[in-house]
C-alpha cells in the first residue's frame, strides 16, 4: 500500500439497526437503506413477531407517562407510509435552517456505470418538519437519480437544491440536472455540457458558485447556479475550496499517465474563480486544506520516503513539517484542525493498524508527540472524536500491546491522555482488575457493535451520549448507553443495550429508540434530565423495523423522525416515517431560575487558582438544571463568562524532541534527540529551536506564571524548499503507487479521504477483549503485537497497573 494524506471530512456515518443500514450525520443529509437480507428476514420471521410495546432492556430510572402526556403526544405524532414505493434507499435532505423543508429521494442501489433503463426515482417534499409528505416526483420528468449523486442543497439558509440525473455517458449532449431556487417547490431542467463523475458541489457560502468534475477528468465551474458552465481545467484528480473564492486542485501534467500513482501531480491554485491558475507545488501525491493549513504529501527524491509540506499562506510558500517520514506502507491522516493547531496521525511501519498522534504549532510545522498506539483500522476508520460540547476535549481508542482496545480522553487538546472513569452507577465483575469505561467509536460501528457514534453539540454544554463497555477494554458484548454531563469527566449508564439516540432542544430533551436487530419496535424513550430518568411512549400501533432517527441539523428542534419499514401483504415492504413533535409537551419556556451556573473543567486544578483552567482561561456557563422541565427554544444562546488563568506546565506541550514523563507534567528529552540540534526549515532557511522542552499549546491564553524560555534562531544555511515551477528542475520519476479514494462531496468544501483497505486488500480481524469470561466466536485471536520502542506521551491509568501504561 502506498502512503497518502487522509483528511478529516464532514461526511455522514452509516447506521446499522434492525438489519438495515442507514446513514446519519449532523449535516444536512441522512440516508436510510434496507437490504436483501432484511427482506429475507421479514419473509421468514414476520409471521412470528408479536407486537411488543415494552422495552426488552431495563432503564436506570423509569417514570410513568401520564395519561394527559400520552394524549398530547398522540395528537402530535404523525405517521406517513410510502405505499407503492419499493425503493431500497431513502435520502433525506434539509433545505435551509429552520424552514421545516425536507426533501426525500427514493431510489435503488445501482452499480456504478450501470444504466437502469425504464426506472425512475421518487421525490417527496415536506414543509412541516416531516409531519406530512407530498409526492412531487413529476418534477423530475420520470428520470432516474442514483443515490450516490442524490440531492445536493445549498449552504446556510439557501433554498437552492440540485438533483443530478443518471444519464448514460454515451449521450453526446452531456448530463442533466434539475435545479430549484424555492426549496423544492419547483424545479428547472438544465442540460450540462459534460457528464458529472461525482456530485456537483456548492461553494461553502455562495450558492451560485458550483464546481463539478466530468467523466473526462475536466473541471467545470458555474457562477450562476448551474445555468451556464465553463471548463476551467483538464486532468483534475481532486479539488477543494479554500477561503473566499480560492480554489485548490491537483492535476496531471499534459501527456502523463497515472501521475497520481507516481506522485507527479501538480498542485494548482485559482483566486479568480478559475479564470487563471498558478502552480504552487509539483510532484505531489495528494493534498488537503483544513483549518487554514494547506498540506501536501511529496517524495523529494527517488526511492525516499514521503514527507509532508505545509503552507499557512494559501501556498505562497511551503515549509517541511517536522514529522516522521512515511514509507510506501504508511500513511498520514489529519484527524482534526483549526487555525491554531492540527492533530496528525502518522501510521506506524508494518501492518500494525495503529500509529502515533502528533499535534502542531500554530504554523503547522513543528509537531509534538501526543499519543502512541492510536487505533486506525484497515478499513480506514479512526475513533478520534472531537467532543464539541466542551472546549479542548477529545477521545479516541488505543490498541494495546496485548491486542486490547481501550478508550482514552484528553481535556487539554492532546496534552495529556487518560482512561475514562468508571461510572458511579455501575460495577465490574470480581475478575476485572482495571474497571474503566470504554467508548465504541467508528471501528465498533463498522464491526456492527454500535449502531451510532458518540454524540455531542456546542449548544448542549458538557453533554455527551455514547455507547460504551465497562471493564478493562472494549468487548464484543452488546454495549450500553452512557451519558456524561460534564464533558467526559464523569459518566452514568442510562440505558441498557444498543440504541439510536438524538439530542433535541439544545440538550433539554434526549430521545432514544432501541436497536433490536431483526425485531420490530414501537416505543420511543425520552428524557428531560440528561438521561437520569426516561419515559416510554408507544409511537405506533403497527411496529416497524427500525432504520434510524433523523432530526434537523443542530439540536434546536423539538421534532424527531423515526424511520423504518414494515412488511405488508405478499411480503411487500413499505417505508414508514413517524414524526413526533415534543413542542406541545414541553410548553413552558425556560426562565432564569431554570438555569444554574456551572464551571467547566472544574475537576482540573486542585486549588482555587487553577480550578477549571484549560488552555489559559476558565469558563462559567449558565445551563439548564436537570430537574427543570421546560424548553430552551430555537432562539436559545449559550451564556458564558471567561476569566484568565496563570500559566502552568499544563498549558504547554512537550516540544519537538521531548516527551512527557509518565504520571508527570515534566517534559523529558527523547534519547534519540539528546545532544542534537533541533533544526527546522522555514522559508528556505534553517532555524534552530532553542528550548527547555516546552511549547505553549496553540490557542492557549494564559498569562504569567510558568514561562519556560523558547526561541528560534536562524542558522543561516539554505535548506530544502518545495518547488512550485514544474520547469525548475529535471523531472524525478517516482516509482511508487498511491491509492486515493474519490472525493466525497455530500457537503461543501469536502476534504480528501483515502482508505487503507483499498491499497492493501486485507481486512484483519481483532478479537475484542473478553469481559467476565464471555467469548466472541466470530473473531480470531490476535497475538501480542510488535512492541514499538519510543518515549512518547502516555496516558494515566490505575495506580496499581503501571506495567500496562503506554510506553
Amino acid at each position: 500500500m502506498t502512503g497518502r494524506l487522509l483528511l478529516l471530512a464532514q461526511v455522514c456515518f452509516f447506521l446499522a439497526a434492525a438489519g438495515a443500514t442507514g446513514r446519519s450525520c449532523r449535516g444536512k443529509q441522512a440516508t436510510f437503506r434496507r437490504t436483501h437480507r432484511d427482506e429475507a428476514q421479514q419473509r421468514t420471521g414476520v409471521s412470528r413477531v408479536q407486537r411488543d410495546v415494552t422495552p426488552r432492556s431495563s432503564i436506570t430510572c423509569h417514570l410513568a407517562l401520564a395519561e394527559q402526556e400520552r394524549k398530547v403526544l398522540d395528537d402530535n405524532t404523525h405517521e406517513t407510509a410510502f405505499h407503492g414505493d419499493d425503493g431500497s434507499t431513502f435520502t433525506l435532505s434539509w433545505v435551509g435552517d429552520g424552514t421545516g423543508v425536507i426533501l426525500v429521494l427514493s431510489t435503488v442501489n445501482v452499480p456504478s456505470g450501470f444504466n437502469f433503463e425504464g426506472r425512475s426515482s421518487r421525490l417527496y417534499r415536506s414543509g412541516d418538519y416531516g409531519k406530512t409528505f407530498h409526492d412531487i416526483s413529476s418534477v423530475m420528468n420520470n428520470r432516474f437519480v442514483k443515490q450516490e449523486f442524490g440531492i445536493v442543497t445549498g449552504p446556510g439558509n439557501s433554498h437552492q437544491v440540485i438533483l443530478t440525473v443518471d444519464v448514460p455517458v454515451s449521450e453526446e449532449n452531456g448530463g442533466v440536472i434539475f435545479s430549484s431556487v424555492d426549496a423544492g417547490m419547483s424545479f428547472k431542467e438544465v442540460q450540462l455540457p459534460f457528464h458529472p463523475s461525482q456530485p456537483i458541489s456548492f461553494h461553502f457560502s455562495n450558492a451560485s458558485y458550483l464546481v463539478a468534475i466530468g467523466t473526462d477528468s475536466a473541471m467545470w465551474l458555474s457562477t450562476d447556479f448551474g445555468n451556464s458552465w465553463r471548463k476551467v481545467h483538464e486532468g483534475v484528480q481532486s479539488y477543494m475550496w479554500g477561503p473566499g473564492i480560492t480554489l485548490f486542485l491537483s492535476s496531471s501534467p499534459r501527456g502523463t499517465v497515472d501521475a497520481d500513482r507516481r506522485g507527479e501531480l501538480l498542485l494548482r491554485r485559482s483566486q479568480d474563480l478559475g479564470e487563471t491558475f498558478t502552480t504552487i507545488a509539483q510532484r505531489i501525491f495528494s493534498f488537503g486544506y483544513i483549518g487554514g493549513f494547506l498540506f501536501t504529501s511529496v517524495m523529494e527524491k527517488l526511492g525516499e520516503p514521503r514527507i509532508i509540506y505545509v503552507s499557512s499562506n494559501l501556498g505562497d510558500s511551503f515549509n517541511r513539517a517536522q514529522l516522521p517520514s512515511a514509507t510506501k506502507e504508511q500513511f498520514y491522516s489529519v484527524l482534526d484542525g483549526d487555525e491554531d493547531m492540527i492533530f496528525m496521525h502518522v501510521d506506524d511501519p508494518g501492518d500494525t493498524n495503529f500509529g502515533t498522534i502528533y499535534t502542531s504549532d500554530d504554523r503547522g510545522v513543528v509537531y509534538s508527540k501526543s499519543l502512541e498506539r492510536h487505533l486506525f483500522g484497515a478499513e480506514g476508520k479512526s475513533d478520534f472524536t472531537n467532543i464539541t460540547s466542551l472546549r479542548g476535549v477529545y477521545l479516541t481508542n488505543v490498541l494495546e500491546k496485548d491486542g486490547r482496545i481501550r478508550t482514552v480522553i484528553s481535556f487539554d487538546r492532546g496534552g495529556e491522555w487518560r482512561l475514562l472513569n468508571k461510572p458511579n452507577n455501575t460495577e465490574c465483575g470480581h475478575n476485572i482488575k482495571k474497571c474503566n469505561l470504554h467508548i465504541h467509536g467508528e471501528y465498533s460501528h463498522v464491526k456492527g457493535l454500535a449502531p451510532v457514534l458518540p454524540l455531542s453539540d456546542p449548544s448542549a454544554v458538557g453533554l455527551i451520549i455514547a455507547h460504551g463497555s465497562l471493564g478493562d477494554s472494549i468487548t464484543s458484548v452488546p454495549p450500553d448507553v452512557y451519558v456524561s454531563s460534564d464533558g467526559g469527566y464523569t459518566w452514568t449508564r442510562t440505558l441498557r443495550g444498543s440504541h439510536h439516540y438524538a439530542i433535541l432542544d439544545s440538550g433539554g430533551l434526549l430521545v432514544a429508540v432501541e436497536a433490536r436487530g431483526d425485531r420490530l419496535v414501537s416505543v420511543v424513550k425520552f428524557s428531560t434530565d440528561e438521561g437520569q430518568c426516561w419515559k416510554i411512549y408507544n409511537f405506533t400501533e403497527q411496529p416497524i423495523f427500525l432504520a434510524g432517527l433523523a432530526s434537523e441539523p443542530g439540536t434546536k428542534t423539538l421534532n424527531i423522525s423515526i424511520w423504518g419499514y414494515r412488511t405488508e401483504e405478499n411480503f411487500k415492504t413499505t417505508w414508514v416515517t413517524v414524526t413526533i413533535d415534543f413542542e406541545h409537551l414541553l410548553t413552558r419556556e425556560c426562565e432564569d431560575e431554570d438555569y444554574e451556573e456551572w464551571l467547566a473543567h472544574s475537576d482540573m486544578g486542585l486549588d482555587s487558582e487553577t480550578r477549571g483552567c484549560i488552555l489559559g482561561y476558565r469558563e462559567t456557563f449558565k445551563r439548564l438544571k436537570k430537574l427543570s422541565v421546560c424548553r430552551n427554544g430555537r432562539n436559545y444562546v449559550v451564556a458564558r463568562e471567561e476569566s484568565p488563568c496563570l500559566c502552568t506546565r499544563e498549558d504547554y506541550l512537550c516540544d519537538y524532541g521531548y516527551y512527557r514523563h509518565e504520571n508527570s507534567s515534566e517534559c523529558v528529552e527523547q534519547l534519540d534527540f539528546r545532544d542534537q540540534a533541533l533544526d527546522v526549515c522555514l522559508n528556505g532557511e534553517e532555524n534552530e529551536i532553542v528550548t527547555s522542552g516546552y511549547r505553549k499549546i496553540p490557542g492557549d491564553r494564559c498569562k504569567g506564571g510558568f514561562t519556560p524560555p523558547r526561541r528560534m534562531k536562524t542558522v543561516g544555511k539554505h535548506c530544502g524548499k518545495l518547488k512550485a515551477d514544474p520547469l525548475e528542475s529535471e523531472t524525478v520519476i517516482v516509482l511508487a503507487v498511491v491509492c486515493v479514494a474519490a472525493v466525497t462531496v455530500l457537503i461543501t468544501a469536502m476534504l480528501l479521504i483515502a482508505k487503507k483497505m483499498l491499497c492493501t486488500r486485507r481486512i484483519p480481524e481483532y478479537r475484542f477483549s473478553a469481559l467476565q469470561l464471555q467469548e466472541d466466536d466470530e473473531c480470531i485471536t490476535v497475538g501480542p503485537l510488535p512492541v514499538v520502542n519510543g518515549n512518547g506521551q502516555s496516558y494515566h491509568g490505575d495506580s496499581d497497573s503501571d506495567e500496562d501504561l503506554i510506553e
